[in-house]
């Protein structure tokens, strides 16, 4: 079972995830949307497409930008369409 954990508290936990390039990609269902607010940030992978981000917020405090997610990837990384990785900070257990 891995688990996002950010400011003490499991954002995400799945036993589905998908490792690419090293991060954990948690299916959409795995998170805890109640800590999740859509960014307006995007970022383009060459091979992935673009990226679209959360910000995440635990008792108070934001994370900006710290999960990521590709709502229409490439072909190439279709296995992770809404899938939700993690960064700045969030720790990834398994």
């Amino acid at each position: 079972m891995a688990k996002a954990i950010w400011n003490g508290e499991v954002i995400a936990e799945s036993d589905d995830t998908v490792v690419v390039e090293g991060n954990h990609y948690f299916p959409p269902e795995a998170i805890k949307r109640e800590y999740f607010r859509e960014s307006q940030d995007h970022t383009v992978c060459f091979w992935k497409g673009t990226a679209s981000y959360f910000d995440v917020e635990v008792d108070g405090e934001v994370n900006q930008g710290a999960a990521w997610y590709y709502p229409e990837p490439s072909e190439a990384a279709s296995v992770i369409k809404d899938y939700i990785a993690f960064w700045r900070g969030v720790k990834v257990e398994n």
